[in-house]
């Protein structure tokens, strides 16, 4: 295809062209010919008439309803005819893979002139290519699918698994030994929690919630169990499934008769009289993957107590889609067991132990959910600093109003001290083994989860403040932050209620009291 030769034209000859049937504006130092697309805009021909638009630079108005992104796209593309002599575009589109420049857009550690104890060089190394794969493949995908509400791509899967991307989602471990992990770049030996962390926060930096539980958040949270209490030749088979892509997995604990209340559950197991098989019934809700999901990590009740036992898809296994406030592409489902048979060589851990393996996975899952809310909120400050930068108020930038400088002062506090805290839990578990991790860090993440979640919501109902009815309008400025502000309830309740851990950081610290502790 040849490339459009574009013509320089001056100030003063584009100005000539300032009617309705020969109508030219300039943006940033390029000019387009909107004569005949007038009558197609959106909002109206009557937009390129008003006063300071004809033959004009309309840069500033642009830019105050539009998204760079409109420029790019072929349609409005193919309307550039030409440059502004001897001027150059000050905007440009992000390089992908490239670091943001905006102010707080980015954790300190990212931030050129800033350090950090915690960061190694094989980090920034898996950082970068993290962040190129994101963007080249997650977030187009992302998009897309949180239109047509489809899961996602199973290509996008694929590239994932010959990355070993899947892998290390599942933290440092034995699983990792033997992989090559993003091409060579860290080590198995050497990969440690903020690996993962640079993991989960560059491939949230995507912005389609439910397309980021979409992407194998059912592993994440339904597979650690398998790989720490399956027995061996049943952990081999199916984390080399699952891990590959060749088969998807969901945790599937909660129910409509009880979520945090585990011990309240009514789906049971019952043994068959040779003992050799359980037979499973009851339902599940709220499963995030279940959908498309071909194994199901079950919570039961049994005579023993509590167990926890792996389900393959099969007969008397069925799952409907829950309707809710994000994509389908999630697949969260509603989940029936009915007389499902499966063999007791599939009980993970102990019979009567489920609360052990539950409990254990579930520091790890409210970790992972307190790096990704960090990150997200992050995005949002950074849409809010633009926004703010480029909207004209009362002849002004909005940020020149002290109201919205005080909302942005407490979006960019909050969004710090929530990642900073995260780096020192991070740095803990780096340095425990899981069984301390299990006795000391339950707490302090409950409440970094609680806190991560509360402050994310403050910062969507202020970001809905600084973007108006913006803010509320799924499609144009404001998209991000309209997606933000409806899906981020998700994060509080996902992993356990924000009053349910912030009470159990609260009791962990009154067991810890000193028993001569007095004012």
């Amino acid at each position: 295809m040849a490339t459009k030769i574009l013509k320089q034209f001056s100030r003063e000859e584009v100005a000539k062209h300032n009617k309705p049937d020969d109508l030219w504006i300039i943006v940033d130092a390029k000019v387009y010919d909107v004569t005949r697309f007038q009558g197609l805009h959106p909002g109206g021909a009557s937009v390129f008439l008003e006063e300071g638009i004809p033959g004009q630079d309309a840069t500033e108005a642009f830019y105050g309803l539009h998204r760079h992104e409109v420029l790019l796209r072929p349609q409005y593309a193919r309307l550039q005819i030409g440059t502004i002599k001897d001027e150059k575009s000050v905007i440009v589109s992000r390089v992908p893979g490239e670091l943001s420049l905006v102010p707080y857009a980015e954790p300190t550690w990212l931030t050129k002139g800033y350090h950090s104890p915690y960061f190694k060089e094989s980090h920034r190394a898996l950082q970068k290519a993290i962040r190129q794969f994101t963007d080249d493949y997650v977030y187009p995908d992302a998009q897309a699918r949180e239109e047509d509400g489809k899961r996602p791509s199973l290509d996008v899967i694929a590239k994932m698994s010959e990355l070993n991307i899947h892998a290390m989602r599942m933290g440092p471990g034995k699983h990792l030994k033997g992989r090559t992990l993003m091409g060579g770049i860290v080590k198995p030996e050497e990969f440690d929690y903020f690996h993962e962390m640079i993991i989960t926060q560059e491939m949230t930096r995507h912005g389609a919630r439910g397309y980021g539980d979409g992407l194998q958040a059912g592993a994440v949270i339904g597979l650690p169990p398998v790989l720490n209490f399956a027995r061996p030749e049943l952990r081999e088979r199916v984390v080399d499934e699952v891990l590959s892509g060749k088969k998807f997995i969901s945790l599937a604990i909660s129910e409509a008769f009880a979520g945090s209340d585990v011990q309240g559950l009514k789906t049971t197991a019952k043994k068959t009289e040779d003992g050799k098989f359980w037979i499973i019934n009851g339902t599940k809700k709220w499963i995030t993957n279940g959908v498309f999901s071909d194994y199901f990590t079950v919570g039961c009740k049994t005579d023993d107590g509590f167990t926890v036992i792996l389900v393959e898809r099969g007969d008397g296994v069925e799952t409907k889609p829950i309707k809710t406030s994000y994509s389908s592409t999630a697949g969260t489902a509603y989940i029936t067991f009915e007389n499902v048979k499966v063999p007791v060589e599939n009980t993970l851990g102990p019979e009567g132990g489920g609360l052990l393996v539950m409990l254990s996975n579930f520091n790890h899952e409210r970790w992972v959910m307190c790096c990704s809310s960090a990150r997200s909120q992050r995005q949002i400050v950074e849409e809010c600093l633009k926004w703010t930068n480029q909207r004209k108020a009362f002849g002004k930038p909005l940020n020149s109003q002290a109201v919205i400088r005080s909302k942005l002062a407490s979006m960019i506090a909050r969004v710090e001290s929530v990642q900073s805290w995260l780096e020192t839990i991070t740095f803990q578990m780096c340095n425990m083994s899981y069984k301390e991790q299990a006795q000391k860090l339950a707490g302090p993440i409950g409440l970094l989860k609680m806190y991560a979640t509360r402050s994310a919501q403050e910062t969507a109902q202020d970001a809905v403040q600084v973007f108006g009815g913006r803010g509320i309008t799924k499609t144009g400025m404001g998209r991000f932050v309209e997606h933000y502000h409806r899906t981020v309830p998700f994060d509080s309740l996902l992993g356990g209620a924000e009053d349910v851990l912030g009470d159990l950081g609260v009791r962990q610290a009154i067991r810890q009291m000193p028993k001569n502790a007095r004012l």
